[in-house]
């Protein structure tokens, strides 16, 4: 798969709400993520810490109301997209979050991840 064929395929399972799916089949086994400084996993490494790190999450989520993936914005081996969510956190109520995301392919596989959001206050 090329750049765009990924980038289509995520956008895909992530407006499906299949995020685990879309790591397993789409990610590098030696995948990395960077989340914004002060977030609870700033960088973490691996297929599987980004299936534990998407697995914490929904841990965290009491209700999704409505999200929203944009399409994606491909340049060379690297694609972006956009996302937009409308989400209860247990014990912390109900919360907007939109974030930017920034993905870099290589040999058809999601190699790099970088989420640019707001931390709440």
């Amino acid at each position: 798969m090329n750049t765009q064929d990924v980038a289509e395929k995520l956008v895909e399972f992530c407006r499906e709400g299949k995020n685990l799916d879309a790591i397993s089949e789409l990610y590098a086994d030696d995948v990395v993520s960077h989340e914004p400084k002060g977030s609870h996993m700033e960088l973490s490494e691996g297929k599987e810490a980004a299936i534990a790190k998407n697995q914490q999450w929904y841990d965290m989520v009491e209700e999704v109301h409505s999200g929203q993936v944009s399409d994606p914005i491909v340049s060379g081996n690297f694609f972006a997209v956009t996302m937009d969510m409308d989400v209860t956190y247990k014990g912390q109520g109900r919360s907007m979050m939109s974030e930017v995301c920034v993905y870099e392919v290589k040999d058809g596989k999601i190699v790099t991840e970088t989420f640019f959001y707001n931390l709440p206050q």
